[in-house]
């Protein structure tokens, strides 16, 4: 059963009007970490490509505003300037590895920049993901005032021995700090990101790093069963690919940890989590996220609702409403194509596309939209060419619940739906 959870209604998104449409959102990735994860995929480098005297960092810098400035006036050629006629963005997310060791100045630079050529919204969601370390987490009252309004921090557990089974750099006491020095810097929205399912993980550790956060008081909870994937066996490491071939000793590290997992474990975790979380009043709006009221991610929600957003840096990945992008993921070619040698043009990074047609677009639509809690229109579901026989299905087997919200009849994953949903989504696509 390794389909535990794992990362609204579709609104403007639906597939009933499949067109290229300006962003509503920016992602931009920042793939440099102190030291990297042996479980992590997401495109990262570490050790004196990070820092010292070889960082590569003030080289991507350059080349990121070089791909902001490209993609910038792609936008402006296919849908005017920002203005009346385009509307700016609703939200910025800065993404990694860990863009919390980027100067505080530099992030308000990058925003200055993405305000000019994209245009920001009076009162946009900026989000900045952070580690919890000391020296990870950055200055939270100067980044305030850079413009970051959200901070999500990469806490993944509160036990000491679970973050070091990890290769955790923090202390369950840095979370603590770094939760309470946001706080107090008046960051409008703190998250944090914890791990289940983890390798020997008992019933009783869960709970105990679930009441610790709760202890904490943070707006905004992403839960995540902790998966070992392999991208070299799924071809996702090419030289376009969206990931980077998994380093040899974090391959042994997973293949010690995958028999140390349990599904069932894992199953009564995220049950319980959502069970005490619903008792204390959090919003369950999405699989994996819970958050106090008002202070839902909203550059999440724009991704599950299928609204269109742009994306720059290694691995980032953009959708225009009809086509998804993504950029290669190693660095050098990244860097290469934006900071050509020998003064010649920049060019865009190399990576790959994908064009939806109506039907993917619409499989896509329901999947997305029934990670959330306000799920799909029945009508959506039943007009899939097996669409009738799957809803039968998902419901005989309580996966789904018809639920009236306002004039709609929609579909929305039950308990044991949310805790088996690739099986569904298996028969949606």
């Amino acid at each position: 059963m390794r389909s535990i959870a794992g990362r609204v209604s579709p609104g403007t998104g639906s597939s009933s009007s499949l067109r290229p449409r300006p962003p509503v959102a920016l992602y931009l990735h920042v793939p440099f970490c102190r030291s990297l994860c042996p479980y992590c995929d997401f495109v990262a480098v570490a050790g004196s490509a990070a820092r010292g005297p070889s960082s590569r960092i003030a080289a991507f810098l350059d080349a990121l505003v070089v791909e902001l400035g490209l993609r910038a006036d792609a936008l402006d050629a296919r849908f005017g300037p920002p203005g009346p006629g385009r509307q700016a963005l609703e939200s910025v997310y800065f993404g990694g590895g860990t863009p919390s060791l980027l100067p505080a100045e530099t992030i308000a630079g990058l925003l200055a920049l993405v305000d000019e050529r994209f245009g920001l919204a009076f009162g946009a969601e900026v989000t900045l993901e952070a580690n919890p370390g000391r020296d990870e987490r950055g200055d939270p009252r100067a980044l305030r005032k850079a413009g970051v309004t959200r901070l999500s921090f990469g806490a993944q557990s509160l036990r000491p021995a679970e973050l070091r089974l990890l290769g955790r750099r923090h202390r369950s006491a840095d979370v603590a700090d770094a939760v309470a020095a946001a706080q107090a810097a008046g960051i409008g929205s703190v998250n944090l990101d914890l791990l289940y399912d983890l390798p020997g993980q008992s019933f009783a550790d869960w709970i105990e790093t679930l009441e610790a956060a709760l202890a904490l008081r943070p707006d905004h909870l992403s839960l995540y069963a902790l998966t070992l994937d392999d991208p070299d066996a799924e071809g996702l490491t090419g030289p376009a690919g969206d990931h980077l071939p998994v380093a040899s000793g974090a391959r042994a590290w997973r293949e010690r940890a995958r028999p140390r997992q349990d599904d069932d474990r894992a199953a009564g975790q995220y049950h319980y989590a959502a069970s005490v979380l619903a008792r204390d009043g959090w919003h369950g709006y999405e699989i994996s996220n819970w958050a106090r009221p008002g202070h839902e991610s909203r550059h999440n929600l724009a991704y599950w609702e299928r609204r269109p957003y742009e994306a720059v840096g290694p691995g980032a990945h953009a959708f225009d409403g009809t086509v998804r992008r993504w950029n290669a993921a190693r660095l050098d070619g990244y860097l290469a194509a934006l900071l050509p040698a020998g003064g010649g043009a920049p060019a865009l990074p190399p990576g790959g596309q994908e064009q939806l047609d109506p039907a993917m677009a619409a499989a896509e639509e329901l999947i997305l939209g029934l990670r959330t809690d306000r799920g799909v229109r029945r009508e959506a579901l039943l007009a899939l060419p097996a669409g009738s026989s799957i809803f039968g299905w998902a419901l005989a087997g309580e996966l789904v619940e018809l639920v009236q919200l306002g004039e709609d009849a929609r579909v929305r994953l039950t308990s044991r739906g949310r805790l088996l949903s690739n099986e569904l989504f298996s028969r949606l696509v």
